[in-house]
């Protein structure tokens, strides 16, 4: 069911491309403003890899992006897509946030195993109800996912403001009370920001890998994602599938939730705005294969953490890293359009089905018999 070699190649370097190409339109753009692009992508690449603290700045930015665009990959995988990433990982911030600075008199073994848990109940129950609304009604996702993210942000205020008395909040910071120490992920690197919630984002991500292209479960969800009425052929059960693969989404947004409190900022006072979106991207970069989801995460991470280093050396504005994100998408999107082309497949894989065929075996790409998971 997996992509045949010469098309996954050409995946991998359409998406080498259009970042190639975004780079370049992006020079252009910065030659127009009246600045030097090469001293600027030089000062990028400085600030994000030419030092151990810009080194550890990447992963510090690339962490919570990977684990959101596996939130959003997995999700895709199913047929869904996942605009409920920012509501996800708020609500799991803010459930770690809340165990966390809990005195419960826990040693640390148990405390702050039991606040990513939290994290992870939270997102994952996020993600479940837009799941099972899909299933049980056929509400869209787009829809319900945008309205919970509202509604994740409203719930939070109110609970801080309103419920200060019962929880650990604090109405003066907008947030959670401290995280205790013994709830805190442990900083890898001495001297800078580096904390483990990169390692559960790789280890996630592993995780994911194997589910998806070697189980049976993983199997059901890329069948589901790329034909329903396959899916039913081969007795996979829709509904179940896509609320259990949005849960399993949640799940990954609150974790990345649970890295910002528990690791960077020591308790939940809202996410950087927008971090939930910027995930979107990382996974339609990535093209929804976690391994791709790494390099997409780690490729934002580098724009994100050079972003100083480029506007203080070469004084060009680092909202520049917005447009050159932007030009990624767009040029993904390009060449992914252009691969849908008929004469582009057949091009690339003369054994490419035609457009005509819709046949189960052969137009979806899916096997008749879905009890054996391949890649």
């Amino acid at each position: 069911m997996g992509a045949r070699p010469g098309a996954a190649l050409v995946n991998v370097a359409g998406s080498v491309l259009a970042v190639v190409v975004a780079l370049a339109v992006g020079a252009i753009v910065i030659a127009i403003a009246g600045h030097n692009p090469w001293e600027a992508y030089r000062a990028l690449a400085e600030g994000a890899l030419g030092s151990r603290r810009g080194r550890a700045e990447t992963l510090v930015y690339a962490a919570p992006l990977i684990l959101g665009g596996l939130s959003f990959g997995i999700a895709a995988r199913a047929g869904l897509f996942n605009i409920g990433i920012e509501g996800q990982l708020v609500m799991g911030g803010f459930a770690a946030g809340l165990i966390g600075s809990l005195d419960m008199g826990l040693p640390a073994a148990l405390h702050l195993p039991l606040a990513v848990f939290s994290a992870a109940l939270a997102g994952g129950v996020w993600g479940l109800i837009p799941g099972i609304l899909k299933a049980a009604t056929g509400a869209h996702e787009v829809i319900t996912t945008i309205m919970l993210n509202y509604l994740a942000f409203r719930l939070i205020t109110y609970s801080i403001q309103k419920q200060s008395g019962w929880l650990p909040v604090d109405p003066q910071v907008q947030g959670t009370n401290r995280v205790l120490d013994g709830a805190r992920l442990p900083i890898l690197l001495e001297r800078t920001r580096l904390h483990a919630g990169v390692l559960i984002a790789l280890v996630a991500a592993l995780v994911l890998w194997y589910v998806l292209f070697r189980t049976t479960f993983g199997y059901n969800i890329r069948t589901v994602g790329l034909s329903r009425g396959a899916a039913t052929y081969g007795g996979i059960h829709w509904g179940r599938t896509i609320a259990i693969a949005m849960g399993v989404a949640g799940l990954l947004g609150g974790l990345a939730g649970a890295g910002e409190t528990l690791g960077l900022h020591g308790r939940h006072s809202g996410a950087p705005p927008g971090l939930g979106f910027t995930a979107i991207a990382v996974g339609l970069v990535g093209r929804n294969h976690p391994f791709g989801i790494i390099f997409s995460g780690l490729l934002f991470g580098f724009l994100s953490a050079g972003a100083p280093a480029m506007q203080s050396q070469s004084d060009v504005s680092r909202e520049i890293v917005l447009v050159l994100q932007g030009l990624v998408i767009f040029a993904v999107a390009a060449f992914e359009a252009i691969n849908r082309l008929p004469f582009f497949r057949k091009l690339i894989d003369p054994a490419a089905p035609s457009g005509r065929d819709r046949s189960p075996s052969r137009g979806s790409g899916i096997e008749t018999a879905p009890g054996s998971p391949t890649r």
